[in-house]
């Protein structure tokens, strides 16, 4: 009968313990949310490489929460612990506490895999690995050869600060506005950093819409480019863009990060990384380790990220009002950047009496290369022999460094 009763027990401990019972309506709703990612990043390739790991942490910690759990200390009674234990044989001496008249050892458990593995997210240091591979991948030959794009690039980051300001209007803190407004640079790592120091509740919601917009970047943008440029702007053809030698590609992240570390400190870790990264490629002395920071790296760092930051959106925390105003603050902040780029564009097309396409201002969003292909695009659908992509490939690159530059300046005056 003693069998029979501890298999029973047995097996009403297993399904106690199981997702059936222990799981909320929440949760089965992320569920959802991580199928729909799926299909995103699986069936319309839309930014696979981190939409995929996201929505695979989404999944897992949905179904099984404690593989986010935080490391915690067990009080067992003393006595208890000994019939189980060979004491002489520890080497960890576990400090006592006496309650009850009774003592007690406060035994450490261990946390989850993906709790140590979020303490890169947490301590900011997957970031600014991601802008290092960023960095030596990037030609920032373009934007060298017309130094004009920096204007572009900060132009599109127009769009985080008048979000930032909307935020607050809705009653959203400063840090949580900082971290939603961030958004509109439509750069992921930037969006995780920023929001890990500001507001590390609202990481999920907002790595979510970041890497959402990212990889909608193809829908989003054209609309509003054709909405505020005439067919004839949009099929200006624009001249070949000087060589650039490879003394100006190595003194030119050296001048940035020199620059930008005096000025916004707070921005120096992204921007020295994505700079550290340029200039190993352009130095063309260490191969090695440059491409070993293009793949392995870069590759390695985006699993962590990505199963991590979609492993904090747990369905008692995204499924609140609160998220749907991120989202939709996200999505204003993103259209903002890409209308003030364009509009930038235009400006500059005036003052150059028409030699500038106003459609490589869409490209200052930062989204690389993406945003640039689709200047390309639509350029190409109102003159078939129009080429922008190098064109816009420079307020492409601006806007990666003005998307760190504007977390720099919110880390800054923002307390944390």
């Amino acid at each position: 009968m003693g069998i029979i009763d501890g298999f029973l027990e047995g097996i009403i401990g297993l399904v106690e313990s199981s997702g059936f019972v222990s799981l909320g309506w929440q949760n089965y709703v992320m569920v959802a949310v991580s199928f729909v990612l799926f299909y995103l990043a699986i069936a319309k390739e839309y930014e696979p490489l981190i939409l995929l790991p996201l929505a695979f942490g989404m999944l897992l910690v949905n179904l099984c929460p404690s593989i986010m759990g935080a490391p915690s200390t067990e009080f067992v009674l003393q006595s208890e612990y000994l019939k189980t234990h060979d004491v002489a044989s520890q080497s960890v001496q576990y400090a006592t506490t006496v309650m009850n008249g009774e003592v007690y050892y406060n035994v450490p458990t261990y946390g989850g895999l993906l709790y140590y593995l979020y303490q890169g997210v947490k301590m900011g240091i997957y970031p600014p690995l991601i802008f290092l591979g960023i960095g030596a991948m990037t030609d920032f030959g373009p934007l060298i050869a017309n130094p004009k794009s920096f204007i572009l690039g900060a132009a599109a980051q127009l769009g985080i600060f008048f979000t930032f300001f909307g935020a607050i209007f809705l009653g959203f803190t400063q840090a949580q506005a900082g971290s939603i407004g961030i958004i509109g640079g439509a750069d992921g790592p930037t969006a995780i950093f920023v929001t890990s120091k500001l507001a590390p509740d609202l990481l999920g919601p907002i790595a979510v819409a970041a890497y959402s917009y990212m990889a909608l970047v193809p829908i989003i943008q054209p609309p509003i480019m054709k909405a505020l440029t005439t067919k004839k702007e949009r099929a200006i053809k624009m001249s070949q863009l000087r060589p650039v030698s490879k003394l100006e590609k190595i003194i030119f992240p050296i001048v940035v990060i020199v620059l930008v570390a005096l000025l916004l400190p707070d921005a120096a870790p992204l921007v020295g990384m994505l700079m550290l990264g340029n200039l190993m490629k352009e130095s063309g002395v260490v191969d090695r380790i440059a491409k070993t920071a293009q793949n392995e790296l870069m590759n390695i760092v985006t699993i962590f990220l990505g199963v991590t930051v979609g492993a904090t959106a747990t369905g008692t925390v995204f499924l609140q009002l609160n998220t749907l105003k991120i989202i939709l603050l996200g999505l204003i902040a993103f259209c903002l950047g890409t209308a003030a780029g364009v509009l930038f564009g235009k400006l500059m097309c005036v003052l150059t009496k028409g030699k500038v396409n106003p459609l490589i201002g869409s490209a200052g969003v930062s989204a690389v290369p993406m945003a640039a292909r689709v200047s390309q695009k639509v350029g190409q659908q109102e003159n078939p022999t129009n080429y922008l992509l190098m064109h816009a490939m420079g307020p492409n690159v601006a806007g990666v460094i003005g998307s760190a530059v504007a977390a720099g300046v919110l880390l800054s005056v923002i307390p944390h």
